[in-house]
């Protein structure tokens, strides 16, 4: 599961989401050439870079309102899926939105390519370029579902049953649901091998990862531990899979686990990043900072992750994005603001970086899309 955007600013802390017949292409077919992509830097402002931002050689503001995040880039990165509750588009909650890559949204509304009912979360191409996977819970209930933000005074998620996951085709039209078992399934992410989504679910009781084809068949396990496992995305060569989890271990904090998923919802003030083989093997933890560790990512060389973490800061915020090694040395601060940046994501020529910030919003609560290009 993934917050609901809007939360994420009031919470200061923080997909991943198909039966049909979808058609793939082989990944390298998928790939134009270099010089075939749009500038993505047209209309950058290096005045968006703080100074110590020395991996990002410039900077493009992309959303100018509302809640934006968890954009993920087509296969052939010329196109990106984002979700967003921006009121002036027409929406009351989360709903998934195309950008084609190069754009700037400040005078624009983009399609929305959801159904516009329920709330959505955690959108990703398939390898055709021409379809998405996402969860929604429209199924069950066209309005949007309510968000509750504390429990006992704790900060809380929701963790909606009513989440599906859907294949839609770019025009919104949905071809394929994948998912149909009671409970929550939702956060779905496509290995870049293009044969494989990771997902999470609480069909086990429990939310644990599990992988299936692309046409929702072969569901396999692969994670079995008590504690809430999500956020998942596969290595670039479909290998590894980095995750988010809270794992409580005490007896009390175990109850406490227990007793809020019964209700639908999880704490996520405590989470660190796990690392497996792509089939659940060799599981181990990668960090152990402290605070909240979440929304992962490889970098393009598969050697390292880049994440949002709040460990620096007692008070909880703010978030910024870091970079650590597939050994857990070497951590690394890559942004220095004071608010709020998450949901990093390459592109898959690994040019590129976007993700989701509090800068430059005027002092409101806005999240919007950035994206920056990259230099290591």
């Amino acid at each position: 599961m993934r917050i609901p955007i809007f939360a994420l600013l009031i919470l200061l802390i923080g997909c991943k989401q198909n039966t049909g017949e979808t058609p793939t292409e082989n990944l390298s077919d998928a790939q134009p050439k270099t010089e075939e992509r749009p500038n993505m830097m047209e209309m950058s402002s290096d005045t968006l870079i703080y100074p110590e931002e020395k991996h990002f050689k410039s900077i493009k503001q992309v959303t100018f309102g509302g809640n934006n995040a968890e954009a993920y880039w087509s296969f052939d990165d010329k196109q990106m899926i984002f979700q967003s509750d921006y009121g002036k588009w027409g929406v009351e909650c989360d709903q998934m939105f195309l950008l084609n890559v190069g754009e700037s949204l400040m005078d624009k509304q983009p399609p929305m390519i959801s159904t516009g009912h329920g709330r959505t979360t955690c959108s990703y191409f398939l390898p055709d370029n021409k379809h998405i996977i996402y969860a929604s819970t429209h199924l069950v209930d066209e309005n949007c579902p309510e968000v509750p933000l504390r429990e006992n005074g704790k900060y809380v998620w929701p963790v909606y049953d009513s989440f599906d996951i859907f294949v839609a085709d770019l025009e919104g039209n949905i071809t394929a649901q994948l998912t149909n078992e009671p409970g929550y399934d939702a956060e779905p992410t496509v290995s870049p091998k293009g044969d494989r989504i990771v997902f999470t679910s609480t069909r086990s009781g429990d939310l644990e990862l599990y992988t299936m084809n692309l046409d929702g068949s072969d569901v396999v396990q692969i994670t079995d531990e008590l504690g809430y496992d999500g956020g998942a995305f596969f290595s670039p060569d479909g290998s590894k899979i980095i995750f988010r989890s809270s794992r409580p271990k005490t007896e009390a904090e175990i109850k406490e686990y227990k007793d809020l998923l019964a209700r639908g919802l999880v704490q996520p003030t405590e989470m660190e990043l796990y690392i497996c083989n792509a089939d659940g093997s060799n599981l181990r933890q990668l960090t152990n900072l402290g605070n909240a560790n979440w929304s992962p990512f490889f970098h393009p060389s598969g050697e390292k992750i880049i994440f949002s973490s709040n460990h620096e800061n007692a008070g909880g915020f703010p978030f910024n994005l870091y970079m650590i090694d597939l050994d857990g040395r070497n951590l690394e601060r890559i942004t220095h603001g004071k608010t709020f940046d998450a949901f990093p994501v390459f592109s898959n020529d690994g040019r590129y970086l976007a993700f989701s910030s509090n800068r430059n919003n005027g002092g409101t609560r806005d999240t919007n899309l950035f994206i920056a290009e990259w230099k290591d």
